[in-house]
């Protein structure tokens, strides 16, 4: 089953509505909202975030699609400083209620991956679609894990001593001894 994605600024729509024809849902979060969306990704900030989402019927359940636009701030990982980057994606799932007949039913067998098919649809714990959750998760999946600002390069640092394990030993020597 799917995960709800906890939200600053929860937006939900219920089958029942979806059924009775698609629905289409822009959500924008205020300042406060945005904060605390980048204190969960662990971003500096989201400068801005718009989606449009449309629902619509699909089996049992619903599709899914959407468009997120946003301008997040990041921490490059190479220099520490705050990376502006630009996400304009599109998404698209199916959700199904879990006691439909169409959901995918666990036999208790192999699990069968086949790369190349169709996500299964998420199963929802009850009939309503969290849509601003979508939205969180989608909008995770576009962050890069490991921000680098243009042009910067990793350079370890040059060693300044001897590293050894006996090298302390070495400056407890006499004056007088040799080698």
């Amino acid at each position: 089953m799917a995960e709800p994605v906890e939200t600053a600024w929860p937006c939900q729509v219920s089958l029942g509505r979806i059924d009775r024809g698609g629905v289409s849902v822009r959500l924008s979060p205020d300042d406060k909202q945005r904060k605390t969306l980048a204190r969960q990704l662990g971003l500096v900030s989201i400068e801005t975030l718009e989606a449009e989402v449309y629902l619509t019927p699909w089996l049992d359940g619903a599709e899914v699609s959407g468009l997120i636009r946003a301008r997040v701030v990041q921490t490059c990982s190479v220099t520490a400083d705050d990376l502006e980057s630009t996400i304009d994606t599109r998404f698209k799932l199916h959700v199904i209620s879990g006691d439909s007949d169409q959901a995918p039913q666990d036999d208790g067998g192999e699990l069968a991956l086949d790369p190349e098919a169709d996500d299964p649809p998420d199963i929802l714990e009850n009939d309503m679609v969290d849509v601003s959750g979508y939205v969180v998760e989608h909008l995770a999946l576009e962050l890069d894990p490991f921000p680098r600002k243009p042009g910067a390069v990793f350079e370890p640092p040059q060693p300044t001593a001897e590293i050894s394990p006996f090298s302390a030993l070495k400056a407890l020597k006499v004056k007088g001894e040799e080698d």
